[in-house]
């Protein structure tokens, strides 16, 4: 404490973090990285961009969009990103404490030690200009020169690089224009093979069916030979060609001819039954008559008698008449027989 007080530079001081206060995060003094470090990530970072722009200034351009088209900036990352023109800026504020302005620091004046010694200079001993200026200048022109024949080379390599990019898109286009042709050609080709062979396919089926319908023809003409006449005989025999004469004979009159006859027939068999009723009738009453004995005060009665007399030849006549339907029915029932 007694001793001289020293004052040092707080920007060289390896704990004083320089820089925006905002966007560097205070580590604690055991992470803190030391100077040489921080030194040498910067000059590690200053090389990798270096060389990232020699690299993009060496790299072949892409040549200028065809007429009627123009180039469209795609991004080929694995992963989208939001491409913004404007960055996003926060905006931060601290207060800090009141400090008392620091002295300035005196200029450090180090003890004078040794002897004094000096040394006699005469003019042109210690600096010659035009002798000292040439190396320089040779490094400088060297250097200039160098790098302007580096230029050009790389011009030259680029305009050889964009011719043969060129040459290579034309011959790439002239290739796909073959290509399409070729593929064009093909597909004429297989389109043309593949109706030769529908059309082959189907004079193939027509000759087929052609064929057929020849052999179905002659089939059915060599079967078909006798069938009309068995025909024609089949149905003759069946009855299918007839006489009109007949036929209107056998349709028309003989059913009428029945008809008529099964009329006849009833009403002579209605009559007989008639007639038998009757003779029924006369016989169950004179039986009843006769059955019964006349009352005394009647036996007397002459004029009675002549009555039962009358009766007889009644009935015989009535038996006669009964007789002669019998008679009649004999001889209808002959024809009848016979049909």
């Amino acid at each position: 404490e007694k001793g001289p007080r020293r004052y040092g530079n707080i920007m060289i001081d390896p704990r004083v973090v320089r820089g925006n206060a905002l966007s560097i995060r205070l580590l604690p003094e055991s992470t803190q990285p030391s100077t040489s470090e921080v030194k040498k990530q910067r000059k590690a970072q200053k090389r990798l961009l270096a060389r990232k722009l020699t690299q993009e200034q060496t790299r072949p351009g892409t040549p200028e969009p065809v007429e009627g088209r123009e180039h469209v900036y795609v991004q080929t990352e694995l992963y989208l990103e939001e491409i913004s023109d404007r960055i996003i800026e926060v905006d931060g504020e601290c207060q800090t404490d009141e400090f008392l302005d620091r002295p300035p620091t005196p200029l450090f004046i180090p003890a004078k030690t040794g002897k004094d010694v000096a040394t006699q200079i005469e003019e042109g001993e210690l600096f010659d200009f035009d002798i000292e200026v040439k190396p320089i200048l040779e490094v400088l022109i060297g250097k200039t020169v160098e790098q302007a024949l580096l230029e050009v080379m790389e011009e030259e390599e680029l305009a050889q690089l964009w011719s043969h990019q060129r040459a290579f898109a034309e011959l790439r286009n002239a290739e796909f224009a073959e290509l399409q042709r070729l593929e064009e050609q093909d597909r004429r080709i297989r389109e043309e093979k593949e109706r030769r062979r529908l059309e082959h396919l189907e004079k193939l089926r027509k000759q087929k069916e052609t064929a057929e319908k020849v052999a179905a023809r002659a089939f059915a003409q060599r079967y078909l030979a006798d069938l009309i006449p068995s025909v024609f005989n089949n149905l003759h025999a069946s009855g299918f060609f007839y006489d009109p004469i007949e036929r209107d004979i056998e349709t028309e009159f003989l059913p009428w001819l029945m008809s008529e006859v099964e009329e006849t027939l009833q009403k002579k068999v209605l009559g007989r039954m008639m007639l038998d009723s009757l003779i029924r009738m006369v016989v169950e009453k004179r039986l009843d008559e006769f059955s019964h004995p006349p009352p005394s005060d009647q036996t007397e009665a002459p004029a009675e008698e002549p009555r039962a007399t009358d009766a007889a030849p009644q009935v015989s006549g009535e038996a006669d008449a009964a007789d002669q339907p019998v008679a009649e029915k004999e001889e209808t029932d002959q024809p009848v027989a016979e049909e």
